[in-house]
């Protein structure tokens, strides 16, 4: 594949300004853009991977949510769990949509891991002061290896497409509750979660919240496939195949996290991880026993990957 096409593979910048201003992107790094249609072929002569979006194209585009931390000032609660703005829910519920980001200062990197972590086209309107971060995201994800591997699910979720269950979905990934959407209950997984006629209620599922907990613990946490201690900030994307394990990581918090913690089920002996603004980083602690592998990533600022082989 060619470096073109790699990088057209990766969240883009959408640039409206001429292609005078190349050099001003080309100086921050930024390698993917998407452009009006009629400016497609000068920015593609000047260098970069792009993708032609008229007005039609960019309005028939959902839009993703800012990424981060919420401050929710009306909102009294119980715990001091972050309240997370992330996408992860709806990238899954519709994983061949098209999206789009209208982010403030502060966004870009975190929207961009995002959206390559879920492996969704996504176009991102960032402010102006953004564009380095930008670029050196859009650059260590061009360099990351190649992995195309299907989720690990440790539950089925029946899906209706409603806002009830679109909730719910959100509360299992920020909750790192590892799930497939299915049609029917599987014997492949131990639990599935159906809203309706043999299944749960609707007004159980009305508290989100409270329903995830509840799932997590009919489901136990001995039975998960992957578990995070350190931080409430780290949203995963788990993935594998029958010897491969990929992970990634979004650290919505805005902080760069030290010690995060990590739990696998089943057997890991070889991993390395690669960190957005640290490179290759190496894992410490790293365990294997019992069936289960544990190792700490020492630094995570809002994106890495760890990679894992499986052992026999």
């Amino acid at each position: 594949m060619s470096l073109l096409a790699l990088l057209a593979a990766l969240p883009c910048l959408y640039w409206t300004s001429p292609v005078e201003t190349a050099a001003d992107l080309k100086g921050a790094g930024i390698t993917h853009v998407c452009v009006p249609v009629a400016r497609a072929e000068a920015w593609l002569s000047a260098g970069f991977a792009v993708v032609p979006l008229d007005e039609a194209e960019l309005a028939a585009r959902r839009k993703a949510t800012a990424p981060g931390i919420l401050a929710r000032a009306d909102r009294v609660s119980a715990t001091r769990s972050p309240w997370i703005d992330a996408n992860g829910w709806l990238f899954r519920r519709a994983p061949a949509g098209r999206y789009e980001y209208e982010l403030p200062v502060g966004k870009a990197a975190l929207a961009a891991a995002e959206a390559f972590a879920y492996g969704v086209d996504a176009a991102l309107a960032v402010d102006p002061g953004d564009l380095a971060e930008l670029g050196r995201m859009q650059a260590f994800l061009a360099g990351l290896p190649v992995s195309d591997l299907p989720d690990v699910a440790d539950l089925g979720v029946v899906d209706d497409g409603g806002a009830v269950m679109g909730e719910v979905l959100n509360l299992l990934t920020r909750r790192n509750l590892l799930y497939r959407l299915v049609s029917a209950p599987s014997a492949a997984l131990p639990l599935t979660i159906q809203v309706g006629p043999n299944g749960y209620s609707l007004e159980e599922a009305a508290d989100p919240s409270a329903f995830a907990l509840a799932i997590r613990r009919k489901l136990t946490d001995a039975k998960r496939s992957l578990r995070l201690f350190g931080s409430e900030a780290v949203i995963a994307r788990l993935t594998s195949d029958a010897g491969r394990l990929r992970l990634h990581l979004l650290n919505y918090g805005g902080r760069e996290i030290e010690g995060l913690r990590i739990r696998l089920r089943g057997t890991y002996p070889a991993a390395e991880a690669q960190v957005a603004g640290h490179g290759r980083v190496a894992l410490t602690d790293h365990v294997v026993a019992d069936g289960a592998t544990e190792l700490s990533l020492p630094r995570l600022p809002v994106y890495g990957v760890v990679d894992l082989t499986a052992g026999n």
